[in-house]
């Protein structure tokens, strides 16, 4: 399968991931000293939703245009206002025709010392992410496999960061391959933050992830998952999932807040729900 995130760009899947995405952004933004961003797949980076391909899922009808036009509880908007800033910002006011994927999320936040690496194989992606991303010197997109740059790219020489491994679960050991794949980088950064995206269609693989991840005897896991439908339908994307390790202090008191109000924003069916727990590890505590 080729798989091409334009026909999905802008869904319920992105708003969630690309929401926490940027409070981890914001978190890392706090301190001066320079960070670095390794996107392992990044897509295209900016994506068309007047397209052919957007116009045919029209995923983004129930995703970001719902978020859009939503009324939404003032601390969850506040959360969610830098990201939906750099939404409008791309974008003429009152229309919605571009949506950034994570390269050009992160690029919103990037300062003259920080850098991304934004990592991607498919042929026509990484041309247009070149273009969309060039003459930007914090910004090296390369042609290569993310699952390598995955090791290859860590530690970074800033030693503060982030690693988004977002793949397109084209094959059927992609869920036990993340579990391997984290497990090889950790043990060469144990200090960084690493945020993964994987999907839900039924119980079976998120929870053996969550097993195979449990047995790593890595410290702070931090799972949240967004339940847009019943799992009734398997062949039907239902909901979502995020594993972040070494997450910022402050981030899962803004889950809280932000993952009812995503739910009630984006939710198919009455069976929606999230979820929020450590894998292993403890709360950090309040400061």
């Amino acid at each position: 399968m080729n798989y091409r995130h334009a026909f999905h760009a802008g869904s319920f899947a992105d708003v969630f991931k690309h929401a926490v995405l940027c409070r981890v952004l914001t978190y890392l933004c706090e301190k001066p000293a320079a960070f670095r961003v390794i996107d392992t797949h990044a897509g295209a980076g900016l994506y068309d939703l007047t397209s052919s391909e957007a116009s045919r899922g029209g995923e983004w009808h129930d995703g970001i245009e719902r978020l859009l036009q939503a009324s939404l509880p003032q601390a969850a908007a506040a959360l969610l206002k830098p990201y939906v800033d750099v939404v409008a910002a791309l974008n003429e006011p009152g229309k919605l025709a571009v949506y950034p994927g994570s390269p050009a999320l992160v690029r919103a936040w990037l300062r003259p010392q920080d850098r991304l690496i934004a990592c991607e194989l498919e042929p026509q992606a990484q041309a247009a992410l070149a273009r969309h991303l060039r003459r930007d010197a914090r910004i090296n997109t390369l042609a290569v496999d993310g699952w390598t740059a995955l090791s290859a790219h860590v530690p970074p020489p800033e030693r503060r960061g982030l690693v988004l491994v977002d793949p397109p679960f084209e094959r059927d050991d992609d869920f036990p391959r993340l579990a391997r794949s984290l497990a090889v980088a950790h043990r060469k950064w144990a200090t960084g933050m690493y945020m993964l995206w994987y999907p839900i269609k039924g119980r079976t693989e998120p929870d053996a992830l969550a097993k195979r991840l449990g047995r790593l005897g890595i410290p702070k896991i931090l799972r949240a998952e967004l339940m847009v439908s019943a799992l009734s339908d398997p062949s039907r994307l239902n909901g979502s999932g995020l594993i972040l390790v070494n997450p910022p202090w402050t981030l899962e008191a803004d889950l809280k807040l932000l993952l009812p109000a995503l739910l009630g924003v984006l939710r198919r069916d009455a069976k929606a729900r999230f979820t929020l727990d450590w894998i292993s590890g403890e709360a950090p505590p309040t400061r």
